[in-house]
């Protein structure tokens, strides 16, 4: 609430009338008249309350009389009374009602109260608010009221004196601010006249305002009281005191300089009166040396008196603050006074407080530049600055000096401390001296301690290192403020040039004097001055501040001050300063040794011996502290922050960090960070805790200085970097002859520069790379490593920054990043070979899309490997190939293709890692998938290249020279491929022969269409007849030495463990593929001119591996034969489906290009593949033949092959001349089985013109091929277990060859029919070999199943199975034949039982049991088809020798002269039952057509017969008992037969009854013979049982008889003779003899044939009965 509201002013009326009533009150008995006035004072209010609307302005007109009462009551001098009052006169005063009269009247009764030492308080209160509310006290009033205080504070009574001083300043202040308003109020209204020059009088003061002059007279006055005069307007003043006097001028001066500065009379005051004053009191100061007085009498020097002194260098300060412009030579003087003070013979206070004064200098930068502008710039001036500066550091030096001039404590650490350095008080300890550091201000204000102590009056002590903590804070702050204010001015500058640049970028900018401020024009020389005088002392003060610190925040203070004037001094080009202050910062980071030896006096050029100094103190134990760390942290930051002003220093800079991080054992890590390693060797270096501790930020900070290296000017990163490549030379040389570990500290640090520059790396890409590949020459392989290590790492960094214009764009710059990493292929160095590789492999992982032009680069990168740089290397550089190769094909310039093949080729040729070789030729393999499958985009980009490149030459008049030049440049990248594989077809290593041959054939298989016809004719000669006769030399010529092991612990098979053997596996593959592409290929090759010379040459080259003397060569040289001739397609997975396509007679041209389009590959547009094929295979396509065979129906060619294959066979199959033991080569069953089974399609071809000589030839190599036998060590594996009735498999040819030829003349010309019985003849031939196996030469041979295989080296075969198939197909053939005119002319009946005779003869002696067996059958078969026809031409005589040869059959077979046992049961009763077969063919086949058949051949038919029906006819009878059975049942059997035909009524002519009848007769008389013996015999033997045989002999007959008697019975009567009959009677009784017998099984035998004879017990009727019952 303002005093002036309604509210108010109520309120301050009833107040007052409550007041006045109170003082009438109390007056009313002692103080009539005071009782009166106060009541007529409240009349008086009440009227102007009810008459006056403006109240306040009425009570201030009518104060006097409003205040009179109170006046008179405090006359009374009644302290409650006054009190009363004056609250009441101060409650009017506050409400601003108070006229200048009234205030007059109001001071005059406080100066009458005040000298009667009443209410002194509320005196003070009272002139206060008097003062303080309004402004109507002035002149005299003011000073009597100004005096009355004055007064008031020289009592006796301390709370008033107090209270007094505190109202004085108040008061001072009110008057000064009193002036200050008075300004603003007239400002701008009428300037002041000049004052009158020259020195006017002090009372001249008519030109002030009423409050400037109340000021100047206040001002003037305090002046001559300090000084001891007599004032001029303070009249009344009875004592003074200078102290205070000085705190009054201080206060006025510090608080209102406006004044003195605006008002020249207070100027003139300043001049004139203040310092003269302050100079003069400063007098004893100056003259005072201490400790002059101590020893002599006291000298009449007055002594320096604190309280005066202190408040004197406050008011210097304020001066010199405040009024330096209106004081330069009282300033000088002052400022020279004040360095005085900081000696070390003034009084301790006294430089404490002097340096206090110094420090509030310092943290004012503007006022320091203005002393070095006014004093240090002059000529002939003190060089006030530069004293100040020194003084400081003369100072703190001296506090280290001279300890006992402080106190003693200093001399030595204080108790406990333990030597100083371990107390946790902040402190500097020097040489023994112990200071504390004590916190005396914060940074940038100088808060003094003693230039406080305003109360005190005796010098206080000062305590230990307070004077040091002030002048260090003192100099820091000097430092900070003076880089601040300058580095603010000089980023202005900056800036506004920078703005220039933009708006007028071609003009040069330069500052213009006029427009810009005066910092603009002479600011630089001031810096540069500036600097110049200060930076001895600063750094003298600062380094020896820093050896000091034994604090961390000191230290880094310390740092920071130091790396600001660095700074500074760089931005301001002040060389020797900066490198000055840059050569500090670098000791103190070193151990202390290191800094002697790196940091010599020449500091700006580092010499070389000064760096190397560093390795041979590496003995010496060197402690890194953690003070060395926090100055080389300040070094990182001065060098990350300030990087850009150190120019040429870096030198410097990057030394020391290098010897930093030797010592701390950093090690590069990736991108060229430096990260904590293993420490050093030796105990060299001991690192404190905390150091470790600091180890990763360190290394941070190093990298983040690195990084920051973006932020330097062109100009600032080329020092860098040469001080960076001068560093790494140096450590070069040092690591050149030793294997200690090298500094990799500049190698590291280039790389990180270059990383974080990539946005100009152009300009420091030559001179960093240039010394990179230096490095990565240098035989220390640790350095070497790092100089690659970094130089991939940039070569990476520049390809996959994101430049503008972008690489692609750019390729001036890309080949520029790329080149450095060519040039490393000249280094010899393995390891670094590795580096660049494995940088190439990451470059094609992440930017192998973008490469373009640099490829070629790039690839011979990757293809420069040499067989002498070992395997990992190798390794490494074939997975880049492997990467293009698979990625990055597409994208590479078709131009570049060669190259790929080039390289991949290069890859397989190397011999240090078998693995990558053959890897590289399916990378070969892929390359020509590529090729194929982009085909027409490649042959276009070629084309298009190849135009430019005929241009080229034509201008040039050269010719184009290229590989396989006149073929087109596609077919031409074919023919590389080809060329390249054809080398590796012949490697000396067999597993990357077969690779590559098995590649380079699949390869033209399946894109060989893509081929022009002209290419072709190359492809055969140049490529595959050329490869063929380079792997024909090569096998020929090959060791034959055994190979014990292929490397490390591999065995190698026997199959492969000779030179020879593994160039056979070559061999044989590249035959195989040239003859599968002739195959394939026919009608694309038989349209080029030569095809049948190059049908020829493959024939020569098939015969002459077919006659090698190895068995792999040999057989696979027949599976090639076997191919040209279409005989077998091979498809194998890996083959295109191509060839299976073209064995069905598609057309190869059709093939292709349909399978290329499978899973995963575009599918080849229609009309492109049609004109690709008509382009490449038009005459093909238009003259397609209808068929395959029409098509290869080229008699010349296939009648080559014949002879090809007939010169093989006889060759092969020629048994040996000499001696066996000479035998050098047989060839193998494989060999032979497919030699032969090429015959069969062969023949399909030759069929036509096939001549019986051919046969023959034909003839002569079956045989002598089945003859070969087989080694005793491959048999097991061909030949069936004996047991085992198969045929091998070159068996089974030799009968598919005669099969096919016998079915060839089945359905061909009657003239054919003439071979047949050749064919019969060679069958039978083959058939004897199952009794009579065939001769080999004369080699040696055992039987298989004999054959222990260490015993006989070559095995006979078992021929018996193939004997038996012949002979079936002999049986079959003449089943088909059999009445062809040929076979019945050439006899082949008889000589097909000639041979069988051979077996049947055998019978039981026969070498298998089959045999005879089939023999058996095959002769009844035979006989089943021959006989009739033999019967047929009986009349021509073709067969008349044909059936004593049947006879001689049936007797061997029947009746086998040589018995040999049956070597078990189930063959002597099969062989029983084929016997019975026989006899059963006889009576069915021979004896009915008896009439058709020569007699002579009956007669011995029946002779035979009758022979098998006696049974004695065996041998001998010690057969088994079973064998006595089947030969009881043959005989039986035999006779049954005889008997049959005997009594058969169709007897055609008498001879034959007749022989029926003496047969019939000669065995009935046998019978009786027989009989009659055993009747006589076994009465003779009494109870001895007769012989066995005899036994069996009785038995037989017996069973015979009754046989004879049942034939009887079913016979006809008329058909028996009657001379028969009378001889079966005549058996009976000799039979009934035999009953006596004692053998049950004779007995059985007796009831058998005596029961019949019941049917001749009455003679026979015609009808004569069966006998059922």
């Amino acid at each position: 609430m303002s005093t002036s509201s309604p509210e108010a002013v109520k309120k301050l009326l009833e107040n007052m009338q409550t007041d006045l009533r109170s003082l009438s009150m109390e007056c009313k008995k002692k103080f009539p008249p005071v009782k009166e006035a106060a009541e007529s004072g409240i009349v008086k209010i009440k009227t102007i309350a009810a008459r006056k609307t403006d109240i306040l302005a009425a009570l201030k007109e009518n104060s006097s009389e409003v205040v009179q009462p109170f006046l008179m009551g405090c006359g009374t001098k009644e302290p409650k009374i006054t009190q009363l009052c004056l609250a009441a006169i101060q409650r009017l005063m506050s409400h601003e009602v108070v006229s200048e009269a009234a205030a007059g009247n109001i001071i005059n009764m406080l100066w009458q109260l005040m000298e009667n030492g009443l209410e002194e308080l509320k005196l003070l209160q009272t002139v206060l608010v008097l003062l303080t509310t309004n402004t109507v006290v002035h002149d005299e009033v003011l000073s009597k009221a100004i005096v009355l205080c004055f007064r008031l504070h020289f009592t006796k009574d301390n709370i008033t004196n107090n209270t007094a001083a505190a109202t004085v300043r108040q008061v001072v202040t009110v008057v000064f601010e009193r002036m200050v308003a008075e300004d603003e109020r007239f400002k701008g209204i009428a300037e002041q006249p000049p004052p009158v020059q020259g020195n006017t009088n002090r009372r001249s003061v008519s030109t002030l305002r009423p409050s400037a002059k109340d000021a100047y007279m206040l001002f003037q006055d305090l002046c001559q009281l300090v000084n001891a005069d007599a004032p001029y307007w303070l009249v009344g003043m009875t004592e003074m005191t200078r102290t205070f006097g000085l705190e009054l001028l201080e206060s006025v001066l510090n608080d209102f300089p406006a004044v003195f500065l605006q008002h020249q009379e207070f100027s003139f005051l300043l001049k004139e009166r203040v310092c003269p004053l302050v100079i003069k009191l400063f007098s004893p100061n100056i003259k005072f040396r201490q400790g002059a007085g101590a020893a002599a009498p006291p000298a009449p020097v007055e002594k320096p008196y604190f309280p005066i002194c202190m408040r004197l260098l406050r008011v210097v300060s304020v001066l010199i603050k405040h009024f330096y412009s209106l004081l330069v030579t009282e300033c000088e003087i002052f400022l020279s006074l004040l360095v005085k003070f900081l000696d070390g013979e003034k009084p301790q206070w006294l430089r404490a407080v002097a340096v206090e004064s110094v420090h509030r200098l310092c943290v004012q930068p503007h006022l320091l530049c203005s002393f070095c502008q006014s004093y240090d710039m002059k000529q002939h001036s003190t060089k006030v600055f530069r004293d100040i500066v020194n003084a400081l550091g003369s100072f703190i030096q001296s506090l280290f000096i001279v300890p006992n001039a402080g106190n003693a404590a200093a001399v030595s650490a204080p108790a406990g401390a333990g030597g100083g350095t371990l107390t946790t008080q902040a402190a500097f300890e020097y040489r023994g001296t112990w200071i504390p550091l004590m916190t005396v201000s914060i940074q940038g204000s100088a808060k003094a301690t003693y230039l406080e102590m305003l109360d005190k009056v005796e010098p206080p002590s000062i305590p230990e290192g307070y004077a040091m903590s002030v002048a260090f804070s003192a100099l820091l702050d000097l430092v900070r403020g003076i880089t601040s204010m300058i580095e603010r001015e000089l980023t202005t500058e900056e800036e506004a040039a920078a703005e220039f640049r933009e708006t007028h970028p071609e003009q040069e900018w330069k500052p213009d004097p006029v427009s810009i401020s005066f910092f603009f024009s002479g600011a630089h020389l001031v810096w540069e001055e500036m600097v110049n005088a200060s930076w001895c002392g600063l750094l003298a003060a600062l380094s020896l501040l820093l050896d000091a610190s034994t604090d961390e925040a000191a230290t880094e203070n310390i740092l920071k001050a130091e790396m600001t004037m660095a700074s500074l001094c760089g931005r301001l080009g002040l060389v020797t300063p900066r490198d000055a202050f840059i050569t500090a910062i670098c000791k103190a980071s070193l151990p202390p040794h290191y800094a002697l030896t790196v940091l010599s006096s020449n500091t700006s050029n580092l010499s070389s011996k000064g760096s190397h100094t560093v390795f041979t103190h590496t003995k010496r134990q060197s402690q890194l502290t953690a003070k060395n760390i926090q100055c080389m942290r300040t070094l990182l930051n001065l060098a990350h922050c300030h990087g850009a002003v150190l120019g040429t220093s870096w030198q410097l800079v990057l030394a020391t960090l290098q010897h930093l991080v030797w010592i701390l054992g950093l090690k590069p890590a990736v991108g060229g960070a430096l990260k904590p390693g293993r420490a050093v060797e030796g105990p060299s270096t001991v690192l404190t805790t905390a150091v470790m501790t600091d180890l990763p930020v360190i290394s941070n900070i190093l990298s983040r200085l690195f990084e920051s290296s973006q932020y330097l000017d062109d100009v600032s990163l080329h020092h860098l970097i040469n001080a960076l490549c001068s560093l790494s030379l140096e450590a070069m040389e040092m690591a050149y002859g030793n294997n200690k570990e090298p500094s990799l500290f500049a190698v590291a640090k280039l790389l990180e520069t270059g990383l974080v520059n990539m946005d100009r790396i152009e300009i420091l890409w030559r001179p960093l790379t240039g010394h990179l590949l230096e490095v990565c020459q240098h035989p220390n392989s640790r350095m070497r490593e790092w100089g690659a290590e970094a130089l991939t790492a940039l070569i990476k960094a520049g390809l996959s920054y994101k430049h503008n214009p972008p690489l692609a764009q750019n390729q001036r710059l890309q080949l520029l990043l790329l080149n450095p990493l060519k040039e490393l292929s000249n280094v010899l160095h393995a390891d670094i070979r590795q580096k660049q590789l494995e940088c190439v492999l990451q470059i094609l992982q992440s930017q192998g899309d973008s490469l373009g032009p640099a490829w070629p680069l790039v690839l011979g990168v990757i293809g420069a490997i040499r067989n002498d740089q070992g395997e990992s290397l190798i390794r490494t550089a074939f997975q880049c190939l492997q990467l293009v190769v698979t990625d990055f094909l597409p994208t590479m310039p078709c131009t570049c293709l060669q190259i790929v093949v080039d390289v991949a080729g290069s890859f397989g040729l190397q011999n240090q890692e078998l693995n990558i070789s053959l890897t590289s030729i399916g990378l070969l393999w892929n390359i020509s998938d590529y090729f194929f499958q982009r085909g027409e985009a490649i042959t276009q980009e070629l084309e298009r290249e190849e135009e430019a490149l005929q241009k080229q030459a034509l201008e040039k008049g050269e010719t184009l020279n290229r590989p396989f030049h006149p073929a087109p440049p596609f077919d031409c990248l074919w023919l590389c491929l080809y060329a390249k594989l054809g080398e590796l077809c012949v490697d000396p290593r067999p597993a990357v022969r077969k690779s590559a041959g098995q590649t380079l054939f699949s390869t033209i298989a399946a894109h060989g269409t893509l081929l022009q016809q002209p290419t072709w004719h190359i492809v055969v000669w140049k490529v595959l007849f050329q490869l063929l006769d380079c792997v024909r030399t090569s096998s020929t010529t090959a060791d034959k030495e055994k190979i014990e092991s292929g490397g490390g612990n591999i065995l190698i098979h026997h199959s492969r463990d000779t030179a020879e053997k593994q160039w056979a596996e070559t061999w044989v593959l590249t035959l195989a593929g040239v003859a599968r592409i002739f195959n394939t290929r026919r009608y694309l090759l038989q349209q080029l001119g030569d095809f049948f010379e190059a049908w020829e040459v493959l024939l020569n080259h098939i015969q002459s591996a077919a006659l090698s003397k190895n068995n792999e060569v040999s057989l696979a040289a027949l599976k090639s034969f076997q191919e040209i001739l279409q005989i077998v397609t091979p498809v194998k997975d890996s083959d295109k489906a191509g060839d299976a396509l073209a064995a069905m007679g598609v057309p190869p041209v059709l093939i292709d290009p349909l399978s290329a389009s499978g899973p995963g590959r575009p599918l080849v547009r229609s009309d492109s593949l049609v004109e690709r094929l008509t382009r490449y295979n038009g005459a093909e396509l238009q003259a397609q033949p209808p068929g395959e065979e029409s098509a290869l129906e080229d008699s010349t060619l296939w009648w080559s092959a014949w002879n090809t294959w007939y010169r093989a066979g006889t060759e092969s199959t020629r048994p040996p001349s000499g001696p066996a033991e000479k035998l050098a080569f047989i060839p193998s069953q494989p060999f032979l089985t497919a030699l032969i089974q090429i015959f069969p399609a062969l023949y399909q071809h030759i069929k036509a013109n096939f001549s019986m000589d051919d046969l023959k030839k034909l003839g002569v190599i079956l045989h002598g091929a089945v003859s070969v036998p087989i080694s005793s060590d491959a048999s097991p594996f061909i030949l069936p277990s004996y047991t085992e009735a198969t045929l091998t498999s070159l068996q089974e040819a030799v009968l598919t060859a005669l099969d096919v030829l016998q079915k060839a003349i089945c359905v061909g010309p009657e003239n054919l029919q003439v071979m047949y019985p050749a064919i019969f003849e060679q069958l039978l031939l083959f058939v004897e070999f199952s009794c009579k196996p065939p001769q080999y030469g004369r080699v040696e041979t055992k039987h298989v199943a004999n054959a222990k295989y260490n015993q006989a080296e070559w095995v006979a075969l078992n021929y018996v199975p193939f004997a038996e198939r012949s002979l079936e197909v002999v049986v079959d053939l003449y089943h088909k034949t059999a009445c062809h005119k040929a076979v019945i002319n050439e006899k082949v009946l008889q000589n097909i039982i000639k041979t069988l005779r051979m077996p049947l003869g055998l019978k039981y002696a026969c070498p298998s049991e089959s045999t005879w067996k089939l023999a058996v059958s095959s002769l009844l078969k035979v006989l089943s088809i021959g006989l009739p026809v033999a019967r047929q031409h009986a009349s021509s005589g073709k067969f008349d020798t044909m059936w004593p040869e049947l006879a001689n059959a049936f007797e061997d077979f029947l009746f086998t002269k040589r018995y040999v046992f049956p070597s078990n049961l189930v063959d002597a009763y099969g062989r029983f039952q084929n016997a019975l077969v026989v006899v059963q063919l006889i009576s069915t086949e021979i004896l009915p057509f008896a009439n058709f058949i020569p007699k002579d051949f009956v007669g011995q038919i029946m002779a035979m017969l009758n022979k098998g029906s006696i049974h004695s006819q065996a041998p001998s009878f010690t057969e088994a008992e079973i064998d006595v059975r089947m030969r009881e049942e043959f005989s039986k059997v035999c006779f049954e037969t005889l008997l049959q035909f005997s009594f058969s009524n169709k007897v055609s002519t008498p001879q034959e009854g007749y022989i029926s009848r003496m047969a019939l007769s000669v065995l009935l008389k046998r019978a009786q013979d027989v009989l009659r013996r055993y009747v006589e015999d076994e009465r003779l033997s009494g109870r001895c049982p007769l012989p066995r045989q005899q036994v069996t002999e009785i038995i037989f007959v017996l069973k015979a008889i009754s046989t004879l008697m049942d034939s009887l019975k079913k016979t006809l009567p008329e058909n028996v003779d009657g001379n028969t009959w009378a001889q079966v009677i005549a058996l009976y009784p000799t039979l009934v003899q035999c009953i006596t017998c004692s053998s049950s099984e004779v007995s059985a035998a007796l009831k058998e044939a005596l029961g019949p004879f019941k049917d001749f017990m009455q003679p026979p009727i015609s009808k004569v009965q069966n006998g059922e019952s």
